[in-house]
């Protein structure tokens, strides 16, 4: 292979000298219409840009003007003036052509190896597919930009920070929070270098998201305000600013502290003359105002007050605010009561989140549908939530796979070219030297050594390859595990805690809508029952080294431990009781997972509901079924609260899964019954 190198190089000098002499002919041909395809190329530029005139005409001129360019011979001024056509594309939404303009610039920029151009080019190429939605690409892309701009000896800090903040922004789309936070800090320094107060802006304000979706709140709003202050010093930044102070009114809101929510809502719609050009913006905040205003506890003119953003959304065809809308007003009817009205606006939340495949909103639509609707009715939409959160998770942990796969395998493939980079580079220089100082004899004698030499790096660059092969499949299980971590983690804090606060939340709301002092009892006791779900959340905290179903610990002493850790958090007496005929270890994994939530979506409507003081827990073998027994002393409840609990229709929809029968019995002041019958 060497040798076939050397005898094609060598071939091409030869015939370099022979072009030498015909070169200056060729120059007369190209300089006659350069400067015709040069002048026209600009003329197109010009026109395209010009925004009275239509979108297609100037559509039309953007392709033209490139038609031009193409005819320039190649050089770094036709280089930049198809990044600039590019960059026209892009404007018009033409993003097509932005990506194969940029494609021919990345394969020019290589050919003479101009860094700077290569990683401008992997940038633009990494924004075509963030806009199309083509994450996994956008950030291999985006990550390729970054290796180049971090290695630049004249550094380029603006753009490099648009590429650290294009990477975190797609980092967070794959809930690879810590590394969108480090990247985001990153980008800030590099911006703060170049003073890009508008960047800064979009630097904090990702990472108020971030901060948001962490759950650290305080940090959230200290971070929007940051994001407030640059806005004010962007020149005709006055829309962000209103987008900062609705941020921080959603962070206050989420906090429960509607009075501060309202205020910074309240002062975003004091920008009225640019409030009138973006009726979007409007309504949201209109919308925001009366459900902050209902969350509160507040009722009167709270309808009313949901017409104008609704209107407002209807007249501009706003889906998204539609579906906000829809929910928020199905909320109000479903607190007063009014189950079937809740169920017609909670109907049209889902289907316009279906038309525009919102899936997080047809979430929250089948949530509260299941709530509203009766039985039969209510435990479909609850299987029909089941399954798309399910399906949701699924797709959300192959992304995170994918994304880490991509990370790995860019790192091998620059790892692999630039090795190759080094060895073309030698050989030409080799190659080159020897023609230019040695006799043919003599050249003769030194390939022969070079190709023992090469012999000998090829053999030790195998070892270096199997070396960082296996560096490489080390730091794969690591990640995967931190994967595995990060899913446990948003299961038990979901399926775990998030409906118990759901359900304390809705009593307190309940509650607070009565005026009377005689309700005061209530409102402690479920102020008491808030403190105890914080309690539960630090041992999750705590346990958050150890699987739900950890392997190294036999499952029905997981499930022992969950009762136990439950019932002290709770001050309850338990009984608990294992038939040894059952072998665990031979039941499906998936059957073991359901039970494990049963008993915990039963002891927390215990603990929520029953106001009982002990509790037992039976599991028994019969005729090849396991039978799970839960008995309470709490006060019970009639038939009719059977219908309405999402906790009971989640567990009737775990036991179906499973092919198995359950039984809620119970009367009031003498306890409850959960009976479960699962074949094995």
């Amino acid at each position: 292979m060497n040798i076939l190198r050397f005898k094609l190089l060598f071939l091409v000098f030869i015939i370099f000298g022979v072009t030498i002499c015909c070169s200056d002919e060729e120059t007369i041909v190209l300089d006659s219409n350069y400067n015709e395809a040069e002048e026209m190329m600009n003329n197109y530029i010009v026109k395209s840009k010009d925004k009275t005139r239509s979108m297609e005409d100037r559509i039309m001129d953007a392709n033209n003007a490139l038609y031009w360019c193409l005819k320039l011979p190649e050089s770094e001024e036709r280089k930049k003036n198809m990044s600039s056509i590019g960059l026209i594309f892009y404007s018009l939404k033409e993003y097509g052509k932005f990506k194969k303009v940029n494609d021919d610039v990345l394969v020019f920029s290589k050919k003479i190896r101009d860094s700077s151009s290569i990683a401008k080019a992997f940038s633009n190429i990494g924004s075509y597919y963030n806009v199309v939605n083509i994450k996994d690409s956008a950030f291999y892309n985006f990550f390729n930009a970054e290796k180049m701009y971090s290695q630049l000896k004249i550094k380029e800090p603006t753009e490099h920070g648009k590429v650290l903040y294009n990477m975190a922004f797609v980092q967070r789309y794959f809930k690879n929070y810590v590394g969108s936070e480090a990247n985001t800090i990153e980008a800030i320094e590099e911006f703060k270098e170049s003073n890009s107060n508008l960047y800064l802006y979009y630097c904090y304000n990702q990472l108020g998201v971030l901060s948001k979706d962490l759950g650290r709140y305080e940090e959230a709003i200290k971070n929007y305000q940051s994001a407030l202050e640059y806005a004010k010093k962007i020149e005709n930044g006055k829309y962000r600013e209103i987008q900062a102070l609705n941020n921080i009114g959603v962070i206050f809101k989420d906090q429960k502290l509607y009075s501060k929510a309202i205020e910074y809502y309240t002062e975003a719609l004091s920008y009225e003359d640019i409030l009138k050009k973006n009726k979007k913006f409007y309504a949201l905040l209109l919308d925001n105002i009366a459900y902050a205003k209902f969350l509160s506890g507040e009722r009167d003119g709270i309808l009313s007050a949901y017409e104008e953003p609704m209107r407002i959304r209807d007249s501009i065809d706003d889906k998204q605010g539609l579906i906000s809308n829809n929910i928020h007003i199905a909320e109000y009817y479903n607190s007063n009561n009014q189950d079937s009205i809740s169920k017609i606006f909670a109907l049209k939340s889902k289907s316009i989140a279906e038309s525009i495949d919102s899936k997080k909103e047809v979430l929250n639509a089948l949530l509260l549908l299941s709530e509203v609707s009766k039985e039969k009715e209510g435990l479909q939409y609850a299987n029909q939530y089941i399954k798309l959160n399910d399906s949701l998770l699924n797709q959300e942990r192959i992304s995170r796979d994918k994304f880490a796969r991509i990370r790995y395998e860019t790192d091998e493939i620059v790892e692999q070219n630039q090795q190759i980079s080094r060895e073309n580079e030698i050989l030409i220089i080799a190659i080159l030297g020897l023609t230019a100082l040695f006799l043919l004899g003599y050249i003769i004698f030194r390939q022969q050594q070079s190709n023992k030499e090469l012999l000998f790096a090829q053999t030790q660059q195998e070892s270096n390859e199997e070396i960082y092969r296996l560096f490489i499949n080390q730091q794969i299980k690591l990640e995967e595990g931190r994967q595995l971590e990060q899913q446990r983690m948003s299961e038990e804090l979901h399926d775990g805690v998030l409906g118990r606060l759901f359900g304390v939340r809705l009593s307190l709301d309940g509650i607070n809508q009565r005026a009377n002092d005689e309700f005061t009892e209530s409102r402690n006791k479920y102020i008491e029952e808030l403190k105890a779900i914080e309690k539960e959340i630090r041992l999750i905290s705590h346990d958050l080294g150890a699987e739900t179903l950890p392997s190294d610990v036999a499952y029905i002493d997981a499930v022992e431990n969950l009762i136990k850790d439950l019932c002290e958090v709770h001050k309850l007496e338990f009984e608990f009781n294992n038939d040894e005929d059952i072998d665990w270890e031979e039941i499906d994994d998936q059957k073991k997972v359901n039970f494990f939530r049963i008993l915990q979506e039963s002891m927390q409507n215990i603990f929520k509901h029953a106001h009982a003081d002990s509790i037992k827990i039976n599991f028994d073998y019969v005729e090849d079924k396991i039978n799970l027994t839960i008995l309470d002393d709490g006060i019970g409840f009639r038939e009719n609260k059977v219908k309405k609990g999402i906790g009971l229709k989640n567990i009737t929809s775990r036991v179906s899964q499973m092919s198995g029968v359950v039984k809620f019995l119970s009367e009031v002041n003498s306890g409850t019954t959960v009976s479960v019958s699962v074949p094995v």
